[in-house]
């Protein structure tokens, strides 16, 4: 278990490869258009189905 001590972590440590500011701002605003996108289709999910059984009667 060598990568279970502190020299083992500095070393994988050291392999890590953090994102760069411009990768973290592009992978962000693609989260959040995702999730306008299915928050948006939602919405009009639950609309369409509120108003057809609107029409059909069984909601008031």
């Amino acid at each position: 278990m060598k990568w279970f001590s502190l020299k083992g972590i500095v070393q994988e440590a050291k392999k890590v490869r953090w994102p760069r500011r411009n990768e973290i701002a592009k992978d962000s605003f693609t989260s959040i258009v995702f999730i306008l996108i299915f928050a948006a289709f939602f919405v009009l999910s639950d609309l369409l189905i509120t108003i057809a059984l609107t029409a059909i009667g069984v909601l008031n």
